[in-house]
C-alpha cells in the first residue's frame, strides 16, 4: 500500500508517519492482491480536534472515513477501525453483487483553487467542484454506496428508469429518493 500523508495545521512527524503505516497494515489482509492506488490520510487538528480523513480508491468502490478526538493516535485508531468495519461489510453484504459485475468506479476532477461567485445581496464561495462518470444501479445499492463513502446523499443513474437519481440519509435515519419529473 502506498500512502500520501499530509497535514493541515500540524506537522507530521516520522513518528505519526510510522504509526499510520503500521495501522494500515492491518487492513492489508482483507485483499487478495496488493492495493495499487494510493491510500490518501489527511491529518488536522481545529479547536483542538484532532481529525483523520483517510480515502482509499479501488476499483470497485471508495472506501473514505474520518475520525475526530483529542489524541491523533487515538482518531488514527478509531478511523482505522472505521474502514476495517466497511472493508468486511463490503466483503460481506455486497461483494458478491461487485465480482459478478464491474462495480463502481468513481471517477472525480477536483478543482484546487476557490471560485468566488457574486451575488446582489451575499458572496458565495464554491471551494471545490467534482466530476464523475455515473454507473447505473440500483437504489439498493446506492445506499450502500453513499453509506461506503459516508456521505448523507448519492447521485447515481437509476438502472430501472434510466435517469439521474439522488438518494439521501433522512434526520429519522430513513432513506429518501429524488426522482427527476
Amino acid at each position: 500500500m502506498e500512502y500520501n500523508i499530509r497535514g493541515q495545521h500540524i506537522q507530521v512527524t516520522d513518528a505519526l508517519r510510522d504509526f499510520v503505516e503500521k495501522k494500515f497494515t492491518r487492513l492489508e489482509k482483507y485483499f487478495e492482491t496488493p492495493i495499487a492506488s494510493e491510500t490518501i490520510v489527511t491529518m488536522s487538528v481545529t479547536k483542538g480536534k484532532h481529525a483523520v480523513e483517510v480515502t482509499i480508491p479501488l476499483s470497485n468502490v471508495l472506501l473514505r472515513a474520518e475520525e475526530k478526538s483529542e489524541d491523533m493516535y487515538a482518531s488514527i485508531d478509531l478511523v482505522v477501525d472505521k474502514l476495517e468495519r466497511q472493508i468486511r461489510k463490503h466483503k460481506t453484504k455486497i461483494g458478491r453483487k461487485f465480482r459478478q459485475d464491474s462495480g463502481i468506479r468513481s471517477l472525480f476532477k477536483e478543482e484546487r483553487s476557490p471560485v468566488r461567485v457574486s451575488d446582489e445581496e451575499e458572496d458565495f464561495e464554491l471551494v471545490r467542484t467534482k466530476q464523475f462518470i455515473l454507473k447505473p444501479m440500483d437504489v439498493e445499492e446506492a445506499i450502500l454506496q453513499m453509506n461506503m463513502v459516508g456521505h448523507s446523499f448519492f447521485m447515481f443513474a437509476n438502472s430501472a428508469t434510466s435517469e439521474v437519481n439522488v438518494v439521501y440519509r433522512r434526520n429519522d435515519g430513513k432513506y429518501g429518493l429524488i426522482e427527476q419529473t
